[in-house]
């Protein structure tokens, strides 16, 4: 393992920004892993921490194979870790919406030009994301529908869920559609937190991301068919549960878990007295896929999302 420096910044008042990779192996360009891009996604950067890990150890081992390399990025807003900000700490821009970046732009377009100059020749890219809501997610992979990544390739990550996406008008600046944009094969991979560690989720994703290297012939793995085919699903499918009123959220079901039609999933309780405003039922049989993890309800805003069965 060697580490590499993919963009730096002089800063007059402290030390100098950086953002640094560590590849692995040598040869053709086979997979990239992102992580943190916003600077609330320790979650992200822990996963690409424990990944640096194994491939340390596989690669002494003599498992990676010869003529295939791996670079990891854990963290690409160091500056806004620091100071626990979601977005760049100056300005508040999101640097992913702003790829392929422009590097005579503006602070985050150059930060985004630097790192997508290091990614976009890959054959693979995975990039380990959040939610704009904050919330627990189902582990699951997620693809942006633009017919170049297929579901039958994202299997090989041994999870259970797919998720289709749509692109969007303001998808078309994150990392993962220009990575497909330069003919990179790219997936988004959830695990249940963002900004909290949750090491049970963290490993998932760990065995999930070597099982796809095992996959793409880049490390010597032994890799333990899932029991079952992945459920693949649009996003458009998820049923939504809405808040009809505001007030303190309190939760009474995580992410993976079953429901049927009438359960409590949630009461919102008032700020002031404590007395429940109103207790939030499943509209259906199904499973969390989405719970949210604010302290606080707001009115029409999404709870929960609900994988519907019959």
């Amino acid at each position: 393992m060697r580490e590499e420096l993919i963009f730096e910044l002089n800063s007059v008042y402290r030390d100098n920004f950086r953002t640094v990779g560590m590849r692995f192996g040598e040869g053709e360009k086979t997979c990239c892993i992102v992580g943190g891009i916003r600077g609330n996604e320790f979650q992200q950067m822990y996963v690409c921490s424990q990944l640096v890990k194994r491939l340390t150890l596989i690669e002494s081992e003599g498992r990676l194979n010869f003529g295939k390399s791996v670079l990891i990025i854990p963290a690409v807003n160091p500056y806004s870790f620091n100071i626990q900000k979601r977005f760049w700490s100056t300005d508040n821009t999101d640097i992913n919406r702003m790829f392929p970046g422009y590097n005579l732009g503006e602070t985050t377009q150059r930060i985004a030009a630097a790192v997508f100059e290091a990614v976009k020749d890959y054959d693979y890219g995975i990039h380990l994301a959040s939610n704009y809501i904050p919330g627990r997610f189902i582990p699951h992979v997620r693809l942006m529908h633009t017919g170049y990544t297929e579901p039958d390739t994202a299997a090989a990550f041994g999870l259970p869920y797919i998720v289709l996406r749509e692109p969007r008008p303001y998808d078309t600046t994150t990392l993962n559609y220009n990575w497909q944009v330069w003919d990179t094969k790219a997936f988004t991979l959830f695990t249940k937190e963002s900004e909290r560690i949750d090491k049970e989720s963290a490993s998932i994703a760990v065995e999930a991301t070597l099982n796809f290297l095992a996959s793409i012939d880049v490390i010597d793995k032994t890799v333990t068919p899932p029991e079952s085919a992945p459920l693949v699903f649009n996003e458009k499918g998820l049923v939504a549960v809405k808040s009809a009123d505001c007030g303190i959220f309190e939760r009474r079901v995580d992410a993976g878990d079953k429901v049927f039609a009438g359960d409590i999933l949630a009461e919102i309780t008032d700020p002031y007295t404590g007395q429940c405003r109103t207790s939030i039922k499943s509209p259906c049989n199904g499973i969390v896929f989405f719970a949210q993890s604010h302290p606080l309800a707001y009115s029409s805003a999404v709870l929960f999302k609900i994988i519907a069965v019959s």
